[in-house]
C-alpha cells in the first residue's frame, strides 16, 4: 500500500465523469488498499479515484456516527444512489481537493446505494445522516461535480468554529 497525490482544482480530471470498473483484478486491489490509506493520511472520511487522479467509478469513505464505536468503512465500487427521501439537510462541507475552503450544502438526509463490493459482489446500502452526506459528496466526484457547484455559500476554512462537524 502506498500514499497517493490527491489532485486539487483546476486538475481536469476533476470535472471527467468516470468510467464504470469492469475487471476486478490485483490493479483495482491495490487501488482501493492505496485509497484508504491515502484518506487516513490526510485526514479525511471520504476519497473518490478521481481525486488520486484514476477516471474510476470507485469511492471508499470512513465514517461513524456512533463516537463510542470504531468508524465504518465502506468501499463501494460504481456506486449509484437508486433513491433518496425528499428531505434534505444543509450541512458544512469540505473537500481534500479544494483545500482551504468550505461551503453550505444542501444534501438529502437518506439514500439508498447500489454498487459492487471491492471483489465485485452487489451490494446495496441504506444511509443516513452524516454517512449520506459523505457519498452523495464522493459519488458527485464520479460524475465531475465538485462541493463548490452545490453550495449555498462558501467561505475560508479559517472562519468556521473549531466544534463544527465537517463533511
Amino acid at each position: 500500500m502506498s500514499i497517493r497525490e490527491i489532485i486539487t482544482v483546476p486538475h481536469p480530471t476533476l470535472r471527467r465523469k468516470a468510467r464504470p470498473v469492469t475487471r476486478f483484478d490485483e490493479s483495482l486491489q491495490t487501488l482501493i488498499d492505496d485509497m484508504v490509506e491515502t484518506m487516513r493520511d490526510a485526514p479525511g472520511v471520504g476519497l473518490a479515484a478521481p481525486q488520486v487522479n484514476v477516471p474510476l467509478r470507485v469511492i471508499v469513505v470512513e465514517y461513524g456516527d456512533d463516537e463510542e464505536a470504531p468508524p465504518k468503512l465502506y468501499v463501494v465500487v460504481n456506486p449509484e444512489i437508486t433513491r433518496h427521501t425528499q428531505e434534505t439537510e444543509v450541512g458544512v462541507e469540505g473537500c481534500l481537493s479544494i483545500p482551504g475552503l468550505l461551503g453550505d450544502v444542501e444534501r438529502f438526509s437518506r439514500i439508498t446505494v447500489r454498487g459492487q463490493s471491492r471483489r465485485g459482489q452487489p451490494m446495496k446500502l441504506k444511509l443516513s445522516g452524516w454517512t449520506a452526506r459523505i457519498f452523495q459528496h464522493e459519488i458527485d466526484h464520479l460524475n465531475g461535480v465538485l462541493f463548490t457547484d452545490k453550495a449555498l455559500s462558501i467561505y475560508k476554512a479559517d472562519a468556521v468554529p473549531e466544534d463544527t462537524q465537517v463533511a
